[in-house]
């Protein structure tokens, strides 16, 4: 990573959680407040858990649920001294814990088991009023579900997630034959860098990647590495703000309609949201809204004068433009 002073580039070197003295709790905690590190603009997602336990009274790090009803496992290794050393594999123990929510069918049961005692834990983090944590964590995961249109396919799959800062070529081939047999599970590395006082940190997905063999070559000793030469738009590299902004397909001044709500912003030159006095970032100011983690910032913003979505405005334009809809 490179940071500008003047007009010169100066590399920053990345460091380990263990330099930062961060535990696997502090990472989760980040997530936790954070999960937009790790989900796409065309997703959403509700956390719900944090450490649950099952009947074996093994512990999943972070649980969550997304815009299309599954619920997602998050799993969290600091480093990948971490991985090696388990005796079980990282991504076995992630799939015994996927196991076990699978067997939840009703919000009721994943609010009994889950949400509430998560809502309870932090309840200085909610707006309880005269609620109990069951009642309020059944009406947010149900206005969730709803918004999402997503109530009939509640938990009709399950996804996972791991998150570390670095991952052994066993687990990534492990995870790729798992794609492979359609088990949602996604690879991402979290690489920190600090500079003064302030931690970065550069968020890489590396699993599931288009057209790309991760298996590991038992003959190839060489590392691996992620090549991409394709520059056409896909449904993984959608244009963000700055791009539509660039287009003309939406001006500086704009008003920007939170979907479903009165709650309006101003488009800055820079992409954010001036709303009620503060400038944000849209995804910020879509969590604030609507209480979720994380939100489909493309799906949930609507440009006022037109009244579509920012997803159809950059649909369409594309489709204009002649981007072949295979690749979006």
């Amino acid at each position: 990573m490179f940071i500008l002073k003047g007009k010169q580039a100066n590399r920053i070197e990345p460091v380990t959680f263990l330099e930062l003295n961060m535990t696997e709790n502090d990472i989760e905690e980040i997530l936790r407040n954070s999960i937009e590190m790790i989900c796409d603009d065309e997703e959403s997602m509700l956390i719900v858990g944090k450490q649950v336990r099952n009947e074996k009274n093994g512990r999943s790090d972070l649980t969550a649920v997304d815009n299309n009803g599954n619920i997602v496992l998050i799993e969290i290794k600091r480093d990948r001294k971490d991985i090696e050393h388990r005796r079980e594999a990282f991504e076995f123990q992630a799939i015994r814990y996927a196991a076990s929510y699978a067997t939840i069918d009703k919000t009721d049961d994943l609010v009994k088991k889950v949400y509430a005692p998560y809502i309870e834990k932090y309840r200085s983090e909610f707006q309880l009023g005269e609620l109990t944590s069951f009642e309020l964590a059944i009406r947010k995961l149900n206005e969730f579900l709803q918004v999402n249109d997503a109530q009939k396919n509640f938990n009709e799959k399950q996804r996972i997630i791991l998150v570390a800062s670095d991952f052994d070529e066993q687990t990534l081939s492990a995870v790729a034959w798992l794609n492979s047999n359609n088990v949602d599970m996604c690879c991402y590395r979290l690489t920190p860098y600090q500079l003064n006082e302030d931690v970065f940190f550069y968020v890489e997905k590396l699993l599931p990647v288009t057209n790309y063999d991760y298996y590991v070559n038992l003959m190839d000793k060489s590392v691996m590495a992620i090549v991409s030469g394709d520059k056409k738009i896909t449904r993984r590299s959608l244009p963000k703000i700055d791009l539509m902004l660039d287009w003309g397909v939406v001006k500086e001044g704009d008003i920007i309609i939170a979907k479903g709500t009165d709650n309006e912003g101003k488009l800055l030159a820079n992409g954010n949201v001036m709303a009620n006095g503060e400038e944000k970032s849209m995804q910020t100011w879509l969590k604030k809204v609507y209480g979720w983690s994380s939100v489909q910032t493309y799906v949930f913003a609507v440009h006022k004068d037109t009244g579509k979505t920012l997803a159809m405005i950059r649909e369409e334009y594309m489709e204009q433009n002649g981007a072949d809809d295979t690749e979006l």
